[in-house]
């Protein structure tokens, strides 16, 4: 049995520059964090002929043409995988909640598909071929930065070239602002989950045709998180969340579903009530996680429970995707 673990991740800066709509023409920037949340694929000889697949659903396909769950098929179409075989999933985290959990999900099982056929590799080619499968094989409208965090991990930034290149290197920070960083993060869940497909379907379609107020936007995005990558590097970690504010007013005002009533009543208690710095919904936006930073973890922890809004604890993983188990 092989059995991998992959981690999620928050957006630190820059994020939406790394749909190919924008980096094509006007090259992208972004900074993730990896975090200690993850998704696990196990992926064994079955007993079962066919392929017995379980997710959030249980698939028993007698084909890889016959499987229903598109990033399962494709991987294994990819990798050539026979029957019998058994992939089971699971995570410490909804899909749908802002943390990239597809690019996770597929980084996770491409290296277990290596792994149960024996072969080394790389984490920049774990992220080639989970953006091969999901932007490529399905069309779907989708960044990169996912893919890439999951496989390397740490704090990273991420350059995108207009030729499609890629290229990673580690924030570099100092332990101690590491700690201080870390110390200082709180995550928040809304409550529900959704699919992020239509709202970058629809910055994909407005920067495609040129339109002034999306690539305005993403310009304003890219060069804040490239002044948030200064910041941190400098040790004022303590500017992150004033930055992290204006990122959350540019990217709401971005697409109309970006937030709703609900996120914009909550966010503002976490700043005026919880004192909160400065914060964001994570990921494309919608539901999810509520992203702040804060002086006070109890008061903003007491402000956002009385709220009704449960905590997150987390930390940084430096480890990106590993195999955990690998027996014969």
């Amino acid at each position: 049995m092989i059995m991998t673990r992959t981690p999620l991740r928050i957006s630190i800066g820059g994020g939406g520059t790394d749909l190919p709509s924008y980096y094509r023409e006007f090259g992208g920037f972004v900074i993730s964090a990896a975090i200690t949340k993850y998704v696990y694929i196990t992926i064994n000889r079955s007993f079962l002929p066919g392929y017995f697949l379980k997710y959030s659903e249980v698939e028993h396909a007698e084909s890889v043409d016959a499987i229903r769950h598109p990033l399962l098929r494709e991987a294994i179409r990819m990798h050539d995988i026979p029957a019998p075989l058994e992939i089971v999933s699971v995570a410490d985290v909804p899909a749908g909640t802002g943390l990239g959990s597809s690019g996770t999900f597929l980084v996770g099982l491409v290296h277990a598909l290596h792994a149960y056929k024996r072969q080394p590799v790389t984490a920049d080619i774990l992220a080639r071929e989970a953006v091969t499968i999901e932007m490529e094989r399905l069309n779907e409208p989708v960044g990169k930065q996912d893919q890439y965090i999951a496989a390397f991990g740490g704090l990273m930034c991420q350059y995108y070239m207009p030729d499609g290149g890629v290229s990673v290197a580690p924030l570099k920070m100092t332990a101690s602002a590491l700690l201080e960083l870390r110390d200082s993060l709180m995550l928040f869940f809304v409550g529900y989950t959704r699919s992020a497909s239509g709202l970058l379907a629809d910055q994909k379609t407005r920067s495609e045709v040129g339109d002034a107020g999306m690539l305005e936007s993403l310009h304003f995005t890219k060069e804040l998180g490239r002044e948030i990558a200064t910041a941190l590097e400098a040790g004022a970690v303590d500017r992150f969340g004033p930055l992290m504010h204006e990122h959350w007013l540019r990217k709401r005002s971005r697409s109309a579903g970006m937030s709703n009533r609900q996120i914009d009543e909550l966010y503002a208690l976490a700043r005026n009530e919880g004192g909160a710095s400065g914060g964001k919904l994570v990921g494309a936006g919608g539901s999810g996680f509520l992203l702040f930073q804060t002086n006070d973890r109890r008061r903003l922890r007491d402000t956002m429970t009385r709220a009704g809004l449960s905590e997150m604890d987390f930390s940084f993983d430096f480890d990106g995707s590993v195999v955990l188990t690998r027996n014969a």
